[in-house]
């Protein structure tokens, strides 16, 4: 559509584009990347830069130089043997400064389009892009100094900057506690009013406006504003974003597209753009690997984390732009500046998303689960919060299980990671302001201890956060919240798919087993013997996991437990597994005279038989229901019952008693499996087993020992 092409027939460019449509949608994209960098100042975190660490000092720092260096040698090169015009001279050294360039949040977009941000070569490249992005301003603002120095002979710069100083004065103690003051006003869990959003919007400008003044670019002084408000600025900037970054940021595309001219290109001067740009990429290519390689990345995360920093974006573009309308840059090199981004960033995104998985760290980790725990060993349990509302639930369970063998409890604030901002996963020391943490700590005795750490994350991400978690701290078993709530009369409350994507992620990628709790709010703490918990037990693995979690209530005086086995009528024929015979013996010789445990057993002959039993499940009074996740759908006692499940996740028994038409509590347990197809993220059978993969377990069950 632009000049490149269909831009050049007059006819075609004044209909589609007539010079005052244009200018309004060069008016409308501008406005639009001025509130695109107010939000990305917003979700900029200046703590990230205590975190900080020596290798990513290092590669961020060479990331700029190395091509910059590489860039200035070529140009000495190429013009010594190539006849250029001036225009070209000119340009060439910009063209170095610009590819040698790793914008910060162009590099945290990118990598939260791919799924990778709060991954562990996400995070490098976070850290390694900020060092790199102050390295590139400290630079420019010398070298720009000296520049107007040589020229001048005049201490210009000094002035600038004191202007400079005094504009930041304004945004600090005037227009910060205006906007502050407009989102304070906002009840909690309201909508901005459309007021309020103006006012603050006119102020963002009015800031822009102010950079301008100073010769400074508009978007500048609104993404250090936004830098200003932190987290006082979320609420406007979620109002900003769909407008700005759905409507008006891609105009700014559309502008730089129309704009490029094929054309211009000429041979020689063309020639001598490709060479350095060739050289500059491949020198920040290098200069990352190297390094990379250096510091013990492995040949994959060095590739992945170079390729990275060579990317380019939104920023980068603009700055073309702003250059070539300047008359700083000619057509030409606005034209290869931008095709050439536009390969190198179409080239390594596609070849990034192949080559890194971030579950790969944690789906190497041998599995874990209760089952391979001896009696009095550990249990280590890792534990989601989204909110507070699951926490009396939580607090039960885990006075259920008191007494009956140390517990280390890992509670994971889960925050959704609102815009371009840095992912945080971090260990929180400091609980005193955080309800659901004093909560928690109030169990902290000698047989159980609470750790609690915090991740601010992408929904579509966040998995990776809990597994790394998971794996770093060698948990047996993850709980996590169900996605649906109910209300305290038994009906449906909120729905959250993303919650529901997390767990189903959690499920397929996690390196131990995994509950999910679905809490009805049912519970009163276990001080007398009317708590009650029953085990439905259809065997598997995952049965096996529910059985071995349940011998962790058995010794508390306050808790009763009730264990129903359905089996097939004709179980004497088929046989069981000799995991689950061995499995329910040895239970059973645990509990025997104890008369807080009954055992029941459930002959059935059918799926109609089974959901009976499973709806007599409500007649026990029980607060909690523990059971496996998965089954065998083929088994004749189960055939055709999932044909109307509504949450694969919670297999087809939890599934049923998902429904409103139980009381209590449930707790789903699924125990992982890592088959050689695990990463195609399907859920991992149990049921009735395979004997294949009742031999690939037996050799671990026959060192169990347990119960």
């Amino acid at each position: 559509m632009g000049r490149s092409c269909l831009g050049k027939i007059k006819a075609y460019s004044d209909m589609i584009f007539p010079s005052e449509g244009r200018h309004i949608l060069e008016t409308s994209a501008d406005l639009g990347f001025i509130l695109y960098l107010f939000i990305l100042g917003v979700h900029t975190d200046l703590n990230l830069v205590k975190k900080v660490e020596r290798y990513a000092v290092v590669i961020g720092v060479s990331c700029f130089m190395v091509p910059l260096a590489s860039g200035f040698g070529a140009i000495v090169m190429v013009t010594r043997t190539m006849e250029l015009d001036p225009l070209t001279q000119q340009c060439l050294p910009l063209v170095a400064s610009l590819t040698s360039i790793s914008s910060f949040p162009v590099i945290t977009s990118l990598l939260t389009d791919l799924k990778i941000l709060n991954s562990e070569i996400g995070r490098i490249a976070t850290l390694t892009a900020l060092v790199s992005e102050i390295c590139n301003y400290a630079i420019s603002l010398v070298f720009g100094g000296v520049v107007v120095y040589l020229m001048s002979k005049q201490f210009t710069m000094i002035i600038c900057i004191i202007r400079s100083i005094f504009f930041l004065l304004v945004i600090l103690f005037i227009l910060r506690p205006l906007v502050t003051c407009v989102a304070n006003r906002v009840p909690e869990g309201d909508q901005m009013k459309q007021s309020q959003f103006v006012v603050v919007a006119v102020l963002v400008l009015i800031c822009g406006f102010g950079s301008e003044v100073l010769g400074q670019p508009a978007g500048l002084g609104t993404f250090i504003l936004g830098i200003a408000l932190q987290n006082d600025g979320n609420l406007l900037a979620t109002k900003m974003e769909t407008f700005s970054i759905g409507v008006l940021v891609p105009a700014k595309f559309v502008i730089s597209g129309l704009i490029v001219d094929v054309s211009s290109i000429q041979s020689i001067s063309g020639s001598a753009y490709g060479i350095l740009l060739l050289i500059c990429y491949t020198s920040k290519f290098l200069a990352v690997f190297i390094l990379s390689l250096y510091y013990k990345f492995s040949i994959r995360d060095a590739t992945v984390l170079s390729l990275i920093m060579c990317c380019k974006g939104a920023i980068e573009a603009a700055l073309y732009i702003t250059l070539f309308e300047d008359g700083v840059i000619g057509h030409e090199a606005y034209s290869i500046l931008l095709l050439s981004m536009l390969m190198m960033t179409g080239i390594a995104r596609p070849l990034i998303a192949h080559l890194y998985d971030p579950s790969s760290r944690y789906l190497g980790v041998c599995k874990n689960s209760i089952m391979l725990n001896q009696p009095n060993d550990e249990l280590r349990i890792l534990l989601c919060i989204h909110d507070t509302d699951n926490i009396p639930t939580i607090i039960t369970i885990l006075d259920a299980m008191h007494g009956s063998r140390p517990i280390t409890l890992f509670a994971l604030g889960l925050m959704e990671l609102k815009g371009r901002g840095v992912a945080v996963l971090e260990q929180t020391i400091d609980t005193s302001s955080n309800q659901a943490a004093k909560a928690l700590n109030s169990l902290s005795d000698g047989h159980l201890l609470v750790r609690h750490f915090t991740s601010i994350s992408p929904y579509a991400s966040m998995h990776v956060d809990v597994c790394t978690l998971a794996a770093d701290q060698s948990t047996n078993i993850i709980i996590l919240p169900f996605h649906k709530q109910f209300t305290i009369n038994g009906g449906l409350g909120l729905n959250s798919p993303q919650v529901r994507t997390v767990n189903q992620n959690v499920m397929s990628k996690s390196h131990c087993s995994v509950a999910i709790l679905i809490d009805r709010g049912q519970f009163t703490r276990p001080t007398s013997p009317t708590f009650h918990i029953c085990l439905l037990f259809l065997g598997g693995m995952d049965d096996c996991e529910a059985l071995a979690l349940c011998t962790s209530f058995i010794n508390n005086q306050n808790v009763t437990l009730t264990f129903i086995w359905i089996r097939p009528w004709d179980h004497a024929k088929h046989g069981d597994l000799n995991m689950e015979i061995e499995m329910v013996n040895q239970f059973k010789a645990k509990t025997a005279g104890n008369k807080r445990v009954t055992y029941a057993e459930e002959l059935v002959r059918d799926a109609i038989d089974t959901t009976k039993v499973i709806g007599s499940v409500k007649d026990y009074n029980c607060n909690l229901c523990v059971v496996g996740g998965y089954h065998d759908t083929e088994s004749e006692i189960l055939a055709g019952i999932n044909d109307w499940s509504e949450c694969p996740e919670l297999g087809i028994i939890g599934d049923m008693l998902a429904t409103p038409d139980f009381q209590f509590s449930l707790l789903v347990v699924q125990q992982q499996q890592q088959l050689p197809d695990y990463a195609t993220l399907q859920p991992v059978a149990s049921g009735y087993i395979s004997s294949s993969r009742y031999s690939d377990c037996k050799d671990d069950f026959d060192s169990f020992h347990r119960v």
